[in-house]
């Protein structure tokens, strides 16, 4: 019994041992040790990977969306960089500033890249490009033109427009002194419209890079140092892989959605439409369309910076053409109408946000193509209100029959017309056989003349 107490004991000894001897040679990881392991420093491995977008058309709060949801995806993803591929006329300065704020306070590194050739950063663009880590350009593209207009496209007021200028100036030569570029040809994009091309604008400090591709965008970014926040990361990106992040189907909507000349004309549609309905009750399908073509332009009125004088015009212009068409005004409802329309076309979308406008060609044809419509529906509907009954009883004058009875002065016999028998009188003598005209209705009797 001792030597079984013995040998329990001696085995306890040896399986501590045995354990105090394991703890003793694992690799224990150290603070700094841990955190490299947990948290490896972003942009630091060449086979990091790489979130690419693309931006074809303007800014707008779909574009913002867009923007938004690739940062978040490649921040969680732990991307080394987001790219955006830029080609862009301008857009709404309210979208632009929202992104430019993304950027700036952005957790991943931000390369945006003007491409491909013969793409441009105008206006809202150029704001992007210069909020970038990295700014690129393809060859053959251009960035600037960013100076502020008024709606309709003209110059802004004295007073306002050097506001929105001043701010314009400064809001920009802030960005681009954070991220090391040029403030001066900054502003003067702004006061003065100024436009350059790739190789200009390398060399004056406008971007940081030109390169032909993505491939050689990553290879020329690869041993950049780019700040985010307080810390300093070198981009390692040789070799990494690419994932291309495309708009979802709302966000696709909603970017066709700001488009004003698609507005425009969905304005149009539902207009014409329910002009349609209302002259020509019970028909349905115009009324439905135009009904579902304004809604969308109502939509679309959320995205883009509608002048509320503008659209007033507008209606105002549609309502006179409409009037012209039922009213003896000797065209002076259908001039006013027209002038009405056109201006407000012209100022439908406030310049003084955005630099996107409606065509001028789409407005010359939209008015003479709603004035023809709307002249010709109302001269039909004019034509159908004066023209001769052709249903019910005043639809029996001038219908010729056969009469089936004797007719006689002081006798009455009996005449089909139109489908039916009528009790007729007449101051002739008709015999039966014979064909007869409906001259005047009473009640169920009829007046009738002999028709050789």
């Amino acid at each position: 019994m001792a030597d079984s107490k013995a040998w329990w004991a001696g085995g306890m000894r040896r399986t501590w041992l045995l354990i105090a001897l394991l703890l003793a040679i694992a690799p224990l990881p150290s603070d700094g040790a841990a955190a490299v392991a947990s948290t490896p420093a972003r942009g630091e491995s060449s086979r990091g990977s790489v979130v690419l977008i693309r931006i074809n058309g303007s800014i707008n709060p779909a574009v913002v969306a867009y923007i938004e949801d690739s940062l978040d995806a490649a921040n969680k993803e732990g991307a080394s960089v987001l790219v955006i591929q830029l080609d862009t006329p301008g857009g709404l300065l309210n979208s632009t500033q929202r992104i430019v704020k993304d950027l700036l306070g952005s957790a991943v590194p931000v390369i945006v890249y003007v491409a491909p050739s013969g793409a441009s950063a105008a206006s809202a663009g150029m704001f992007i490009t210069e909020a970038a880590n990295i700014a690129a350009m393809a060859p053959g593209t251009t960035i600037g033109a960013a100076h502020p207009v008024e709606s309709g496209g003209g110059e802004p007021n004295a007073v306002m427009g050097k506001k929105i200028e001043n701010f314009a100036a400064s809001f920009a030569k802030t960005v681009a002194q954070e991220r090391g570029h040029n403030p001066q040809w900054v502003e003067d994009a702004v006061r003065n419209s100024a436009a350059i091309g790739d190789r200009e604008a390398l060399s004056q400090h406008v971007v940081d890079i030109v390169a032909r591709d993505l491939t050689d965008l990553l290879l020329q970014s690869t041993g950049v140092e780019v700040k985010l926040g307080e810390r300093k990361i070198t981009l390692m990106l040789t070799g990494a892989a690419v994932h291309e992040r495309t708009m979802s189907l709302a966000q696709r909507f909603l970017n066709a959605l700001a488009d004003p000349n698609l507005v425009y004309l969905l304005l149009m549609g539902g207009l014409i439409g329910l002009y349609f309905e209302f002259a020509h009750p019970g028909v349905y399908m115009p009324g439905v369309a135009g009904a579902i073509c304004l809604l969308l332009a109502l939509t679309s009125f959320q995205v883009l910076p509608i002048n509320l004088s503008g659209l007033l015009l507008l209606l105002l212009g549609v309502g006179l053409l409409i009037s012209e068409a039922f009213l003896t005004s000797y065209g002076i409802l259908g001039i006013g109408g027209i002038v009405a329309f056109v201006i407000g076309s012209l100022f439908l979308i406030d310049g003084a946000q955005t630099t996107m406008a409606v065509s001028r060609g789409l407005i010359a044809g939209a008015a003479l193509a709603l004035t023809a419509i709307i002249v010709g529906l109302g001269y039909l509907i004019v034509r159908d209100r004066r023209g001769q009954a052709a249903t019910g009883r005043e639809g029996l004058i001038g219908e010729v029959g056969e009469v089936r009875d004797l007719i006689a002065p002081g006798v009455a016999g009996r005449i089909f017309v139109h489908g039916e028998h009528w009790r007729a009188v007449a101051d002739e003598l008709i015999a039966s056989g014979e064909r007869a005209q409906v001259t005047a209705v009473h009640g169920i009797e009829v007046e009738v003349r002999r028709v050789s």
